[in-house]
């Protein structure tokens, strides 16, 4: 599966365990939304996913992808140390430029 750069540059951070290169796909405005809470800016970012990679030690494998205008959707496998684990989520993208401007995760 062909993932858009700034998708594939959000994954291949996420299989490891670098939150600045994770941080660098997105915007400096970015916004992520996750678990009922809403990070915005790159800092912020950072932070959130630092915290739930300590937290539950996740990896995220996308098995679909739906284009669509200014962004992209993808259903991913996470695994990890969580009540339900392994669960398909989906990845919600919008873009902004060349980064990520905007990610929802959730069911």
């Amino acid at each position: 599966m062909q993932l858009p750069l700034p998708i594939r540059t959000y994954f291949d951070a996420d299989r490891g365990t670098d939150s600045a290169a994770l941080a660098a796909a997105f915007d400096e405005n970015a916004v992520v939304k996750d678990e009922g809470e809403t990070h915005a800016g790159r800092s912020a970012i950072e932070a959130w996913w630092s915290a739930a990679k300590a937290k539950y030690r996740h990896m995220a494998e996308p098995m679909e992808l739906h284009e669509e205008d200014g962004g992209a959707k993808v259903r991913a496998r996470v695994t990890g140390d969580f009540p339900g684990s392994p669960a398909m989520l989906t990845f919600s993208f919008r873009f902004a430029g060349s980064r990520i401007g905007r990610l929802e995760i959730g069911i």
